[in-house]
């Protein structure tokens, strides 16, 4: 057990919960024995949990066996119900940016726009500002090339005939064989580089967030000023935290859509 860190800090609460953290999928069931030597805690104490557990409906015995029951999942669901999955996800933008120094954002798709749902900023001389609900054309931005990529053909048509509703114009105007030719490049490699494509000086590069069944849901960026950050650093150096931080999102995010769904107050 760890020593309290506050005098406030009660003992019994932690003692319960490492009990509950004792079983695994390896081991869902535990004897008395097994439980104490596990959550270093005396067969008395651990009993007494154990028992009191069982009298709140989160651990069930059979011959000695003690293994959880599915009351436990309310723990969690309380917290996945009431959390948006982009602030369960900052987490990880909070910490590529510390990595990178450079500002992180999460955008998904919205006709021929993105759209930013989350974000990490670090203070920049920049020539957008981007905030949460910041809509930007698609084609000439990282994030949206890996959101486009991803499109059928049917549904990028789509996209790319809806009007941008952003009221930027970007400093790239491309045609269709240019976007075309720009997004297989992405799917072939599986990332997105913009360089000053959306306006001067920005330079970013973007990677996909998928679902567990690999279908992409979001597109998760690093974005830098022309000025501090050649193209070499963006993909050298800050590209690997990035997809690293997409596949921990994408783990994430196929966690979360697995989430049982609880009804929380109602009959026990």
């Amino acid at each position: 057990m760890r020593e309290a860190a506050s005098p406030d800090f009660i003992e019994a609460i932690a003692r319960g919960l490492s009990v509950i953290k004792a079983f695994d999928g390896y081991q869902p069931s535990l004897s008395l024995a097994e439980v104490a030597a596990r959550c270093e805690l005396s067969r008395p104490t651990t009993r007494r949990i154990l028992i009191t557990l069982g009298e709140l409906g989160y651990v069930r015995s059979d011959k000695g066996q003690f293994s959880l029951t599915a009351r436990v999942l309310e723990l969690g669901a309380a917290y996945v119900a009431s959390s948006n999955f982009w602030e369960i996800a900052r987490p990880h933008l909070v910490d590529l940016v510390a990595v990178t120094q450079q500002s992180s954002s999460i955008a998904q798709l919205d006709g021929s726009d993105i759209i930013y749902i989350s974000r990490v900023a670090v203070p920049k001389l920049v020539a957008l500002t981007v905030s949460i609900g910041t809509r930007f054309p698609a084609v000439q931005t990282s994030l949206g090339k890996v959101l486009l990529a991803a499109l059928p053909p049917d549904q990028l048509d789509d996209a790319l005939g809806t009007p941008s509703l952003s009221g930027i114009t970007p400093t790239w105007q491309p045609t269709r064989q240019e976007i075309d030719e720009e997004l297989s490049a992405v799917r072939a490699r599986g990332w997105a580089l913009t360089d000053q494509q959306l306006a001067p000086a920005i330079r970013s590069v973007a990677a996909p967030i998928r679902n567990g069944d690999g279908v992409v849901r979001a597109a998760v960026n690093v974005n830098a000023h022309a000025l501090e950050t050649s193209l070499e650093t963006l993909v050298q150096d800050y590209l690997p935290a990035l997809l690293q931080t997409a596949g921990a999102i994408s783990a994430d995010f196929a966690r979360w859509e697995r989430r049982p769904t609880i009804t929380l107050g109602g009959p026990a």
